[in-house]
């Protein structure tokens, strides 16, 4: 695999771009981050030429593979027409009654740009609604790179406290320890702790804010219960349910993980996955919360929210998305099937252990020899060297992957491209 002309971008980034890199996470692609060219359909191709089957999707929101062409004629049409007005477009009244139809919990809905930003105005709204302050969050969830949201997504466990009573860990120099004040951390899955931080604070708790199925950190599931009793302490106790379905909002169901899973919180947001790869978020929920924001006395703004050409995009992907009963969505799924049942395969077949453990749109791939993994603690129990070496087998064989494990699929992925795949896994197992 070529990588002369990607070292040379980087040198080149360096002199004006911290790291040469405009978001952190794009550091751990070793042995150089690498600059890409184009992407079409499930394949992308690096400044060098090198070409890959793509399971990265820009880290989740390529749901409809690279370029989609009816996304991209949407926004064609619509930059003839204008950019932003300071004012509504009829675009964003599509776009919401199509968000709205497909997602359980959305009674209303607001659009902005980012995950983070969607967190931020849900722990916001929810503070406002009940006149309480403190949110319970769970190790390993991310929700964003805003403060007062950046709390335990990867602590080293020395530093992490009791399982049982995790202690705050900023995630970022710079956060102030204030930020965690308002913040109960807890291990995920776990009903009873859940339970007893209730019957602890129950009178001061606005909020649980929580990943429907951890994907950050694991792409783990929710035990059997544990989201239905989350939902059950909330309304015991007045407090809102939080989803952030940034990752599984239309990717694990047309209408979400709180559709699949049958349970619907009260406050959810979404983003990757949305809009075809065009910078979309929304905060979306029951009626008699959301319109705290339409009374104006609970800030929600955006000088892009709502931009016509990403309300376009997001009405032409979610046409495509709900066109023929989800069909695209369903092909994606049975992709991702097949993909999960080979690598299990292969690996049994190398001698390794291998856990595959998620959805078919998004799973995660890791070296354990503990057999359940459930919350952060328990996934940090990988091979995390074994996956590196894994990794780097894979990308040297042309299949682009998520370093950390975490594996995406497109509705643009075809069976000649989970056969080719699958073909360098079982390499990549005996390399």
């Amino acid at each position: 695999m070529k990588s002369e002309q990607s070292q040379r971008l980087m040198e080149r980034a360096r002199r004006t771009c911290p790291g040469g890199i405009h978001s952190n996470v794009r550091a751990n692609w070793q042995p150089t981050p690498m600059f890409y060219d184009r992407g079409q359909g499930s394949r992308v191709w690096d400044a060098d030429g090198n070409e890959f089957i793509d399971y990265v999707l820009a880290r989740g929101p390529l749901l409809l593979g690279h370029s989609p062409g009816p996304v991209i004629e949407a926004v064609k049409r619509q930059l003839d027409r204008g950019l932003m007005y300071a004012g509504q477009s009829v675009l964003e009244i599509e776009a919401a009654e199509r968000f709205v139809k497909l997602v359980p919990c959305a009674d209303l809905v607001r659009f902005s740009n980012s995950g983070s930003e969607a967190i931020h105005a849900a722990m916001r709204l929810a503070r406002a609604v009940t006149g309480r302050t403190k949110i319970v969050r769970f190790e390993g969830h991310y929700h964003g790179w805003f403060d007062n949201a950046f709390w335990n997504y990867a602590p080293p466990l020395n530093q992490a406290g009791p399982r049982e009573s995790p202690q705050p860990r900023p995630v970022s120099r710079g956060q102030v320890a204030s930020d965690a004040e308002n913040l109960i951390v807890l291990p995920w899955n776990d009903l009873a702790l859940a339970e007893r931080a209730f019957a602890a604070h129950g009178n001061a708790i606005a909020a649980v804010l929580t990943e429907p199925i951890m994907c950050n950190c694991g792409a783990i599931m929710p035990r059997p219960g544990y989201l239905e009793g989350l939902r059950e302490l909330c309304t015991r106790h007045g407090s809102l349910l939080i989803f952030d379905e940034v990752i599984t909002g239309f990717r694990v169901s047309l209408g979400g993980a709180q559709q699949y899973f049958g349970v619907t919180p009260d406050l959810a947001t979404f983003a990757k996955g949305m809009a075809g790869g065009f910078p979309v978020s929304a905060v979306a929920g029951r009626r008699e919360y959301m319109e705290e924001f339409g009374t104006l006395t609970v800030t929600h703004a955006g000088t892009y929210n709502s931009n016509p050409p990403c309300m376009a995009a997001t009405r032409a992907a979610l046409d495509m998305l709900s066109a023929d009963d989800g069909a695209l969505l369903k092909h994606a799924h049975a992709m991702g099937e097949q993909l999960m049942t080979g690598i299990k395969a292969l690996g049994r077949a190398a001698g390794r252990d291998v856990h595959v453990r998620g959805v078919p749109t998004a799973f995660f791939v890791s070296f354990n020899d503990r057999e359940e993994i459930v919350d952060y603690r328990t996934s940090t129990t990988r091979d995390r060297d074994a996956y590196g070496r894994f990794w780097t087998a894979l990308q040297e064989r042309g299949i682009r992957t998520i370093p950390e494990g975490l594996w995406f699929v497109s509705t643009a992925h075809t069976q000649a491209d989970v056969d080719e795949t699958l073909a360098a896994v079982k390499e990549a197992m005996g390399a």
